[in-house]
């Protein structure tokens, strides 16, 4: 609840602190002219034959690096503080790109282009004044958390995103970015989220120093003093990950109690039940009859600034796989609340076969848990890689059936879904 207040109080605190002094109303920039600044800061070629020589002439910029992080100059918050506009309402012509089937705006499509804005703030907060090209290669490395306020974005208001570097470490920036959209004469706010963001060399293979961040206010440090403590709660919700630790004792007693709520004892005498005879409660799907898997073909249509797959577009795709398993699972239209923990474990690269699986792993009432596996597939090789890991948690119109493991690879799926969900909860 603090770091949502916090959150909620930035737009009007940044545009008292963050914003330059400025007279008049300036051109907010448009989300294409996002995309063009980066290609121009990294050098990117916009044909992908030449994608290959663009990458080898990035090598070079490899003695602009710093050596340690003190050489560079420290920054504040409003150095890297950007508005930009998607002008739904007063350009209908971009609309129909947003569309979806229900005259609202894809969400799919506001991720790509977070993820975008995310990226060319933490180039905004790096920039060196006499390079007009960045030797940093900034990639995406975890999105921790979008939160929504409202169920519908309208697809005939104009849209704003304001954002800022919220946090430094060593080679990382956390970005702090918010969405809103004008109604009544003024914007209203749709949603908070906050991504975590790399450095890497020209070539993108070892990290890279950034500016480090001086906070100037009392606002500002408890900003970056949440940005310390969400990077301990990654920590933290990392070390008792299921992968490494047992399920806790409360978590054990769940577990079992879903057990022997499904022994079917109607064949059995009293005393013999098997093990292995299990049946259904009613109004309850088994977890592996609930879940939905896609391919994608990664073209050049697709490739980011350093010629991989973008970000955005696998998160607009694991969205949109994810709402399809909440839709068919629920019986009725799911509406996103929440993208957590989305860990980018590697890069995708043109051409891979790219498979998504969405599971349904934990159901409450109204509210589903999907969790989205993102893989690479070498045909060359015949070997699986996994990608991506991506948690939606979306609200039904109506009650949903109750999703029920039957296998204990199901059933820990089951307590990472329920963690997920828990931990959204007490944000929202």
């Amino acid at each position: 609840a603090f770091r949502l207040c916090i959150m909620r109080k930035l737009p009007s605190v940044l545009v008292r602190t963050l914003t330059p002094g400025t007279t008049g109303s300036p051109v907010l920039p448009d989300m294409s002219e996002v995309r063009n600044k980066l290609r121009d800061i990294v050098g990117a070629s916009t044909n992908w034959s030449d994608h290959v020589q663009a990458m080898q002439e990035r090598k070079a910029l490899d003695t602009l690096l710093a050596k340690r992080q003190e050489d560079l100059p420290p920054r504040r918050m409003k150095d890297s503080y950007l508005e930009v506009i998607l002008p739904l309402g007063s350009q209908p012509e971009i609309r129909e790109k947003y569309l979806n089937v229900y005259n609202n705006v894809r969400f799919g499509r506001i991720l790509e282009d977070l993820d975008s804005l995310g990226v060319l703030i933490c180039y905004t907060h790096t920039k060196q004044e006499k390079q007009p090209k960045s030797p940093l290669s900034i990639v995406t490395a975890l999105v921790d958390k979008i939160n929504l306020c409202k169920k519908i974005i309208y697809p005939d208001c104009d849209i704003k995103f304001t954002g800022n570097v919220s946090w430094v470490g060593k080679t990382s920036m956390e970005v702090t970015m918010h969405m809103l959209q004008l109604q009544g004469g003024e914007y209203s706010p749709v949603l908070d989220a906050t991504f975590v963001m790399v450095a890497r060399d020209p070539e993108n293979k070892r990290p890279a120093f950034v500016n480090p961040l001086i906070p100037e206010s009392p606002e500002e440090e408890e900003i970056f003093k949440q940005g310390e403590l969400n990077k301990l709660r990654r920590i933290d919700f990392n070390t008792a990950s299921l992968l490494k630790m047992a399920p806790t004792a409360e978590e054990r007693n769940i577990v079992h109690d879903i057990f022997l709520n499904t022994l079917d004892t109607r064949q059995e005498g009293e005393g013999t039940v098997s093990f292995r005879s299990r049946k259904l409660q009613p109004n309850s799907v088994w977890m592996e009859d609930a879940k939905l898997k896609a391919l994608q073909i990664c073209h050049p249509q697709e490739r980011n600034i350093f010629n991989r797959v973008f970000g955005g577009f696998l998160m607009r795709k694991a969205f949109e796989l994810g709402w399809a398993t909440a839709c068919s699972y629920g019986g009725s239209r799911p509406f996103i609340v929440s993208v957590d923990d989305i860990m980018f474990q590697k890069p995708v690269e043109i051409g891979s076969l790219l498979l998504l699986s969405a599971q349904v792993c934990y159901t409450e009432k109204n509210y589903i848990q999907i969790r989205v596996h993102s893989e690479v597939y070498d045909a060359n090789t015949r070997e699986h890689h996994t990608t991506n890991i991506f948690h939606f948690t979306f609200v039904s119109e109506n009650e949903v059936p109750r999703v029920v493991p039957k296998t204990y690879g199901e059933s820990m799926l089951y307590l990472d879904g329920k963690r997920h969900f828990t931990a959204v909860m007490k944000e929202i």
